[in-house]
């Protein structure tokens, strides 16, 4: 059995011959992995990762349009963007080449290859700032709704480039939570984010794909949403914002797989290595068997070491294959 095959058994709820084991570790230590193991893909291959998290393609929008806009404004509202072109062409097949190799290099080693694309609320808030869009919610929210319809055209005609490349998943990345709660009224999520998602994520069942929604933060007053959008995976899950693994296996270990179990925000790089291991068999004792992939909450942190991280993906590794 290969990762592409594990991993999706593991979506599906199916047996596998082991857990499926990933980790998000290129965005801060890619020059420790290379001065530790050669390279950031050499430490993948040593822990036999299941899974490849794709970036790549075009970028979303066309950033010359929005400083021209604010330029003549003196401020950047959702009204003001109605009638501009904002979008970038997402059929550009010279903006997947970088896409094309990496699948094709991870789909040599038989991972399942996931490719990440913007949702509604957080790839906006690269466009007005999380402060603004959060206020534009209340103010904007018909013109909102119009961008984000016009967003979700574009991710669909993305995915299916992704899909033609061999992607496995389409991963929709879309920040909804702060620590303790959303970041704004479920029902604002629900007018306006849901219907958008939806859209998208029925576009990529119809091509035989899986969609995995990534949202950081406590997300518990929608997972019912989640539930009903047909998400087949959520990444993190995140227990230290209190998503207890209780409410996914009391309700949810039916609807949907999960991804993590390894936080960085209050364990990797944080604790003493006895506390790591307690911590990881910990994890490993509540949802080993369940549909879950073993993989960090996030990008592993500066702060976490070469000495740590191995020691964590040595005992991980361990734990995977009992």
């Amino acid at each position: 059995m290969d990762g592409t095959e594990r991993v999706r058994n593991t979506i599906l709820g199916k047996a596998t011959d082991r857990q499926p084991i990933y980790g998000w570790l290129s965005a801060n230590l890619t020059d420790e992995l290379t001065e530790a193991y050669g390279s950031v893909a050499a430490f993948e291959d040593r822990y036999e990762f299941d899974m490849a998290h794709i970036f790549g393609g075009p970028g979303a929008y066309r950033k010359e349009v929005l400083e021209r806009v604010r330029a003549e404004n003196g401020e950047l509202t959702p009204d003001l963007l109605l009638n501009e072109e904002i979008f970038t062409d997402p059929d550009d097949p010279g903006a997947y080449e970088d896409m094309r190799e990496a699948i094709a290099f991870h789909k040599k080693r038989g991972r399942f290859c996931y490719v990440q694309t913007p949702g509604f609320f957080e790839p906006f808030n690269d466009v007005f700032g999380i402060e603004n869009q959060l206020l534009y919610l209340a103010l904007y929210p018909d013109e909102l709704d119009e961008l984000y319809a016009r967003q979700a055209e574009w991710t669909v005609r993305f995915a299916d480039h992704a899909i033609a490349l061999g992607a496995d998943m389409i991963h929709l990345s879309d920040d909804w939570g702060a620590q303790k709660d959303l970041l704004f009224n479920p029902r604002t999520w629900w007018e306006i984010i849901y219907p958008h998602m939806k859209r998208v994520v029925d576009h990529v069942h119809s091509r035989g794909c899986f969609a995995s929604l990534h949202s950081d933060g406590c997300i518990a007053k929608v997972t019912d949403g989640v539930e009903k959008l047909g998400i087949d995976l959520v990444h993190p899950w995140q227990e230290s914002a209190g998503m207890s693994y209780d409410l996914y296996l009391e309700k949810y270990r039916d609807s949907f797989a999960i991804l993590g179990g390894i936080c960085i925000q209050t364990v990797l790089g944080l604790v003493g290595r006895d506390e790591l291991e307690k911590e990881i068999r910990r994890v490993f004792g509540l949802l080993r068997g369940k549909r879950w992939i073993c993989c960090t909450t996030h990008f592993v942190q500066k702060h976490c070491t070469i000495g740590d991280l191995t020691f964590a993906y040595d005992l991980i590794y361990k734990l995977a294959r009992e």
